[in-house]
């Protein structure tokens, strides 16, 4: 069935404002399946107005926490009775086993929602005693209130769950949205803002415009009505986003990926640390922010681990991931397909050697092999960029100091790995590693009560937790005058 998807606006569907529209295509069989409406500056204007109004005297702004939180609870409930549906949409459009989205993406993404109802009701203010006004005293008392008209720009990988992580918390602190989800990845953004109007929310408080970031991206960065963007995707992009929305000192939040190590010391238990790489390494085709592909791993046991992680990648199923016993589908598009080539050739090119996988030929769909390097260094393309494919790289260290600043030789900090039985080891390197979120003996756990956000390239705010919710609100300082 032929999909036409358009922008969701003021609780409507509605066209590009000038008939243009975007190709969706399959990356299994790279057919083209439906399209959408191509985004315009003037349909951004019209779902920023419509959001707008809602903060200025509409029935959102006389809402009070607490019946935030409940339209957040109905809309979790709709959420997980749609979670087949939704979890499909995703799946189809990226081409992932869509056991995946049910097992991770779904229930994070309701458990946000749900997490985000208790938090409405609880952004308070505090009271800070002060010297007085010129001898008189006062009671000086502040306020949290709503931001204002928030921008969330998706990206492709996973795009309920990260459209839920803005969505839930900009909601319970009480701001109004335009989403643009990726071009490639509309489906579950639109289904959402149709459950939210189901669930009560007064129609223009989610609106989503559909259409590429060159033009939707940039009219909401540079429209006067958006307050903050919420951006999610590559540091290019990132630094962009930050030098248009900067000009009218817009708040931003940007998630800008990752180059994540999992450091294996000679004393982790061996099979824990395999299988926890393998899926630090192989989740959704490895097209994840916090993908751990550098693999750093004690000498001593590197040769055994390289070959274990090589017959883990040699036995995951590639092949249509609607069929059964198919472990890994395509990446998303061509442009990834090609990207992600790339760089296994680059990394033969400059000399690292191939346990698994290798550039891929297939005569149909975007599949790559996964594909593990050895023999390599920490200054490779392939152990410094973010490929966003089913590649790691395996660098030998022989001292924790080494494998510290092996970790830390990087631009990126979203998130880290350490494998070891040494509890005080654990500790001593989760301390030492330059990012956001650090695991011990697991792989950087997403969780609705916590916040995730990284350092450096990595990018800039968090997202998830109470911090998520308060990362949405301004705080108002009200002072009275206290006369004797």
């Amino acid at each position: 069935m032929t999909e036409h998807l358009n922008h969701f606006i003021k609780g409507a569907s509605f066209e590009a404002s000038d008939g243009r529209r975007i190709n969706l295509v399959n990356p299994v069989t790279e057919q083209v399946y439906g399209s959408s409406a191509q985004g315009t500056t003037e349909d951004v204007d019209r779902a920023v107005a419509a959001a707008h109004r809602q903060l200025e005297g509409g029935a959102w702004s006389q809402l009070d926490g607490a019946q935030r939180g409940q339209l957040l609870s109905k809309l979790a409930d709709l959420v997980e009775r749609d979670t087949e549906l939704l979890a499909d949409m995703d799946a189809n459009a990226i081409g992932r086993s869509p056991i995946e989205p049910r097992r991770m993406d779904l229930p994070n993404a309701i458990a946000n929602l749900h997490a985000a109802a208790g938090w409405a009701n609880q952004l308070e203010g505090r009271t800070i005693p002060t010297g007085g006004y010129f001898g008189t005293k006062t009671l000086s008392y502040t306020v949290r209130e709503p931001v204002g008209v928030v921008g969330a720009i998706v990206p492709w990988n996973s795009p309920l769950m990260i459209t839920v992580w803005k969505l839930a918390a900009l909601l319970a602190a009480g701001c109004t949205v335009v989403i643009k989800p990726s071009e490639e990845t509309p489906q579950s953004a639109l289904h959402l803002a149709v459950l939210a109007q189901e669930a009560g929310f007064p129609d223009g408080v989610i609106n989503v415009v559909t259409g590429y970031g060159n033009e939707v991206g940039r009219a909401l960065c540079e429209h006067p009505l958006v307050a903050k963007i919420s951006f999610t995707g590559s540091p290019e992009a990132g630094r962009e986003i930050q030098r248009t929305a900067g000009v009218l000192f817009k708040r931003v939040a940007l998630e800008l990926g990752g180059k994540s190590p999992q450091i294996v010391f000679d004393d982790a238990s061996f099979e824990d640390a395999l299988r926890g790489c393998a899926l630090g390494l192989f989740a959704n085709q490895g097209q994840v922010c916090a993908a751990g592909s550098r693999i750093l791993v004690h000498r001593s046991i590197a040769d055994r681990f390289g070959a274990a992680l090589a017959d883990a990648a040699q036995a995951v199923n590639v092949g249509d991931p609607r069929q059964p016993g198919v472990q890994m589908g395509p990446v998303a598009k061509k442009a990834q397909f090609d990207r992600v080539n790339r760089y296994i050739q680059l990394g033969i090119d400059q000399g690292a050697s191939l346990l698994a996988g290798g550039v891929s030929t297939p005569e149909r769909g975007w599949f790559v092999r996964p594909t593990i390097f050895t023999n390599a260094n920490n200054a490779m393309a392939i152990a410094q960029d973010e490929i966003f494919g089913p590649v790691g790289t395996l660098i030998t260290f022989d001292s924790e100091e080494e494998a510290i600043a092996l970790a830390n030789d990087s631009s990126y900090g979203l998130a880290a790995t350490v494998w070891t039985t040494d509890l005080v080891r654990a500790h001593r390197v989760a301390a030492a590693v330059k990012a956001g979120a650090v695991g011990i003996n697991c792989w950087s756990p997403l969780d609705a009560n916590l916040p995730w956000g990284g350092v450096k390239t990595s990018g800039i705010g968090r997202e998830g937790g109470f911090a998520g919710a308060v990362a949405y609100t301004e705080e108002k300082v009200i002072t009275v005058l206290l006369p004797s």
